[in-house]
């Protein structure tokens, strides 16, 4: 898939839409070469997708060894509203906190005072942190009106070519 491809997918408005929402699911490959998937908040920064970890999470050593991994963003209502992207990441250890965990986690309500409180503990508990930077290489936006999945698609294609058929069938 071309860059220009993946650009023009992920900015289109329900992809920006979904992009902006807080959480994902990271899939991987474990160490054991078993596969994982995993809800992780994330930020969308125009061009990839960082998502920050503490620095002994298991899942960094999977990372170091296979980088190749895939987001999914999803919406919980009919039709479901899709964001498949694939990619590989770079893990980029940082001291401190980084801004995009901050901002992926400002949209959970909390009163003002409950957000002071959550990033005085974060900043408590972290001395540092590991961002888990996807840059895309693959992108597939699902809404079921204007794309489906491609199986849905060859089958929508297949009983078009049938219906076709079918009228030839009766006209003769």
């Amino acid at each position: 898939m071309t860059d220009d491809r993946i650009t023009e997918i992920l900015n289109r408005p329900l992809s920006r839409e979904l992009l902006a929402r807080d959480l994902c699911r990271l899939a991987y490959v474990a160490k054991d070469g078993t596969p994982r998937n995993i809800p992780i908040a994330f930020a969308w920064n125009g061009e990839e997708a960082v998502m920050c970890t503490s620095k002994n999470a298991p899942k960094l050593a999977s990372l170091r060894q296979n980088p190749t991994v895939a987001i999914t963003i999803d919406t919980e209502v009919h039709p479901p509203r899709i964001l498949l992207v694939r990619g590989t990441v770079e893990l980029d250890e940082v001291e401190g906190i980084p801004e995009e965990y901050l901002e992926m986690n400002g949209s959970y309500a909390m009163t003002a005072e409950q957000r002071v409180e959550w990033e005085a503990e974060v900043r408590s508990l972290y001395d540092g942190m590991v961002r888990i930077v996807l840059t895309p290489t693959w992108a597939k936006l699902i809404d079921f009106e204007t794309t489906m999945p491609s199986a849905v698609e060859e089958l929508v294609r297949q009983r078009a070519e049938r219906r076709e058929r079918s009228d030839d069938g009766t006209r003769g």
